[in-house]
């Protein structure tokens, strides 16, 4: 595996110690999980791959407020920059965000021609649906291809990171938003105070925030161990997140569960004093909490103990693939997909190659172990007899358009959230 991070990478990689929504100096670290590089960081080269340094995963809770959170910060440069993630890369995620807008548009009625704006908007995907019905949008995402890319695709998009400064540039020229999102990118920023502050700035009485976000809920319950790397700071509960609206001047009024990225929560916030009643949901949604004891020490120490527990499994079921001289491949190359290569220890003395039906991420290689990403044909070319889908959250998909391969007497091993021979 690659080294871990040394002191001339200590400009590019900090450590928090306070919470980043109650400022509390009260955290701890639940469980750690291996070293890994930035989880994206795809190389043209194995050279190039192998040579990328690691750094820390670990856990911490806030005994506070009871907010979960990573506390290594990368230096965002380092990560959106050059990003390749593309939201079409999700499966159905394009689909939900035309479900989502509908929502947005019968839910809040916003006036033709009312601005809506997006951080972290990506290829445009949501904006456009937006545009479609006649309505001002203006996306806003750090990565320079795809911000470039989605305005000459019809989706005006700055590039650069939100924040209060950016904010006063964008009230400046544009006024208020009717509808402000930001999507699965909330729990990647680590000043969310200075990023709160930007959004409230476009804000008026009758504005809302909306944003969906990963929840812990799901994390814990259905162990997404991959929605665990070094982009996704904060792992959020409703409870620390009313707390942390209403200590800013703002009023967390609905959330609902949703179910993109395994299981995540649409929050919808408000300027305390806007008109909009608190939906039971959100109190519902705390009790629940309390009653999973999602703020609690024990919770995350067990989760930790559980992927010891599948790594061990699945290293048991490979090394008896492997005695008979069986072949394993692994299907995903996502940002994920990096976080379960090094945390279930498939290093390439256990894998042969992965697969990913992304044109864009054939005949690259994985960050830190270096290990070549081909087209899903190799696994029939290659007579490979087993084949772990570390996209294990879409394994019914593939499955399905793989049934050649369990034709063929291939099998699919399902990593989690327990291991599973098909």
């Amino acid at each position: 595996m690659s080294s871990s991070a040394n002191p001339q990478d200590m400009a590019r990689i900090h450590k928090r110690s306070a919470c980043r929504l109650c400022n509390s100096s009260r955290i701890i670290c639940v469980f750690k999980l291996e070293s890994t590089p930035i989880g994206d960081a795809y190389s043209s080269s194995e050279e190039t791959a192998r040579s990328l340094e690691t750094f820390p995963v670990e856990m911490n809770l806030c005994m506070h407020c009871g907010l979960a959170q990573l506390v290594h910060i990368i230096s965002p440069d380092e990560i959106y920059s050059s990003y390749i993630y593309h939201t079409s890369d999700s499966l159905g995620l394009v689909e939900h965000f035309k479900k989502y807008s509908q929502d947005m548009l019968s839910r809040y009625k916003p006036d033709e021609g009312s601005l809506i704006i997006d951080i972290g908007s990506n290829d445009g995907s949501l904006l456009g649906f937006f545009k479609e019905k006649n309505m001002k949008v203006l996306g806003i995402d750090p990565a320079i291809k795809i911000a470039r890319e989605a305005t000459s695709h019809g989706i005006p998009t700055i590039q650069g990171f939100f924040a209060k400064k950016l904010a006063e540039e964008i009230n400046k020229e544009h006024g208020k938003a009717k509808i402000i999102m930001s999507n699965n990118t909330i729990a990647n920023i680590d000043d969310l105070d200075g990023f709160i502050d930007g959004v409230r700035l476009l804000m008026d009485d009758e504005s809302i925030f909306v944003f969906e976000t990963g929840y812990v809920a799901d994390l814990i319950g259905k162990i997404l161990l991959d929605n665990i790397y070094h982009e996704h700071l904060s792992y959020f509960s409703v409870k620390p997140l009313r707390e942390f609206f209403e200590r800013k001047g703002m009023h967390l009024f609905d959330v609902c569960r949703i179910q993109p990225k395994g299981g995540s929560i649409r929050c919808m916030v408000q300027i305390k004093g806007g008109g909009r009643k608190e939906s039971a949901e959100v109190n519902k949604l705390i009790k629940s909490e309390e009653k999973l004891k999602l703020h609690d020490e024990k919770t995350f120490r067990d989760f930790g103990a559980k992927i010891r527990s599948i790594r061990e499994n699945l290293l048991a079921t490979i090394s008896g693939i492997r005695s008979k001289g069986g072949k394993i491949a692994c299907y995903g190359a996502s940002v994920g997909a990096t976080t379960l290569l090094y945390n279930l220890s498939l290093e390439k003395d256990k894998i042969e190659f992965l697969v990913d039906d992304n044109t864009a991420r054939q005949n690259l290689f994985s960050p830190g172990l270096g290990i070549k990403v081909l087209n899903p044909e190799a696994i029939y070319k290659k007579n490979i007899g087993y084949v772990i889908i570390l996209a294990w959250q879409y394994s019914a998909p593939i499955m399905a358009k793989h049934q050649q391969f369990t034709g063929q007497n291939g099998h699919f091993i399902i990593p989690l959230p327990e291991v599973v021979i098909k």
